[in-house]
């Protein structure tokens, strides 16, 4: 076979439909967050600001979470020994665990490289684990619970997206004796809708299931300390397990479960994605530990990140430039084509220096190509001038359709 020819004409595939992935080089600066240097393809850098950051709130340049970085590093040094297995667990994680327990109300947590390990790892393995089970999963899981699910080998069942009625109906078909679990995300991050948790709980329990909450784009940004849509709706005594990042909100890395010592501990015990994963970093842990333990206390961030949400979306409707109606933090701005959509993405850049990246199939369904922007506390109304006129130049360029503007 030529295994070379084959790899090539798939991503000439990729080319020719307008989805190819192309990562802007970029160098961000602590303290001047959301500015970036930008390198192009001949190493020449220049000044952009970065309007499609998950780093939501900027914590990612909080001097406190900086200093408690330095600190660590310096206390501990630089790595973690490998896995936890191996090597032991770093006291840093001992008490971001316990933090993040008692940040969604549970007796337990267990640390993960990544959110996309956490999910992948505790749905994969519970799954297995439990005889019969089947998974029940939203139709717009992100692709970890997706990996999960297929992971468990178990039976599952794909219910339509927030859809209480839709879920109830297969759960009235299955064996009520079996074992079920219900997996959902709080803020689907493509389109900002949030989930009706409480009424997907409710279903949920009537037929025995257990719960488990994806919550990585509302940790740190929602509820009285951060603890997601769950805390602020005051639900989290109803979900079996949360599961969040500190990758976000919380401006670091990695990924956790929350729930009872029995769960964290069986998935501790037997997942191989949590055994035979390297431990996060002391330096790390010890960042993502004064990030929660600040947004626990602080309204300041979530304060300006609502109103700066608020303000981009009143100024985006006063132009006509489309994207869908939410009540979350992710602004997600139309497009329809993957050919425009990158097109879009690199005027933006190369004429305005604004970035924001093109979110194409398979991360969104075809034809609903867009531009994803989040908007942070640190976005000034000088950048938000910026990213008006550019949208605005950018779709009369391309011929981009924009909305009716009301009178």
């Amino acid at each position: 076979m030529d295994y070379h020819g084959f790899f090539s004409r798939a991503l000439k595939g990729l080319r020719k439909e307008g989805r190819y992935r192309v990562f802007a080089d970029l160098k961000r600066h602590a303290g001047t967050f959301p500015h970036a240097s930008f390198y192009d393809s001949n190493g020449t850098a220049r000044d952009v600001v970065v309007w499609c950051s998950n780093d939501y709130l900027g914590m990612g340049q909080n001097p406190t979470v900086c200093s408690a970085m330095t600190e660590a590093i310096q206390d501990v040094g630089a790595g973690s020994g490998g896995t936890r297995n191996i090597a032991g667990t770093t006291h840093y994680h001992v008490l971001l665990e316990r933090e993040l327990a008692d940040l969604h109300g549970k007796a337990a947590a267990l640390l993960f490289t990544s959110g996309y390990i956490s999910n992948e790892a505790t749905l994969g393995t519970l799954g297995a684990m439990l005889p019969g089970c089947v998974l029940l999963s939203d139709e717009l899981n992100h692709a970890s619970m997706i990996a999960g699910v297929r992971h468990s080998k178990s039976p599952k069942k794909i219910f339509k997206h927030n859809d209480p009625h839709d879920l109830e109906l297969h759960l009235r078909g299955l064996d009520p004796d079996l074992p079920k679990i219900v997996a959902f995300e709080s803020v689907y991050s493509m389109d900002g809708d949030i989930a009706p948790i409480a009424e997907l709980c409710e279903v949920s329990k009537r037929y025995g299931a257990l719960t488990y909450l994806d919550e990585v784009h509302a940790v740190g940004m929602y509820g009285p300390r951060g603890g997601g849509v769950a805390e602020r709706e005051g639900l989290m005594d109803q979900l079996d397990i949360i599961e969040g990042t500190l990758a976000k909100a919380f401006g670091v890395m990695g990924g956790y479960i929350a729930s009872t010592v029995d769960i964290c501990d069986t998935v501790r015990s037997f997942a191989s994605g949590f055994i035979f994963t390297t431990s996060l970093p002391p330096a790390v842990i010890a960042g993502a530990l004064a990030s929660v333990s600040h947004l626990k206390e602080s309204q300041v961030e979530r304060e300006q990140h609502r109103e700066r949400a608020s303000t981009l979306k009143h100024r985006l409707r006063e132009v006509g430039i489309p994207f869908i109606e939410n009540s979350s933090h992710i602004v997600p701005v139309m497009i329809g084509d993957p050919v425009l959509c990158k097109q879009a993405s690199d005027q933006l850049l190369e004429l305005h220096g604004v970035y924001v990246q093109p979110i194409n199939y398979p991360t969104v369904p075809r034809g609903t190509e867009r531009l994803r922007i989040t908007p942070s506390p640190l976005h000034n109304d000088v950048m938000m001038d910026q990213l008006i006129i550019g949208l605005q130049d950018v779709f009369e360029r391309l011929q981009i359709e924009t909305a009716a503007v009301a009178a």
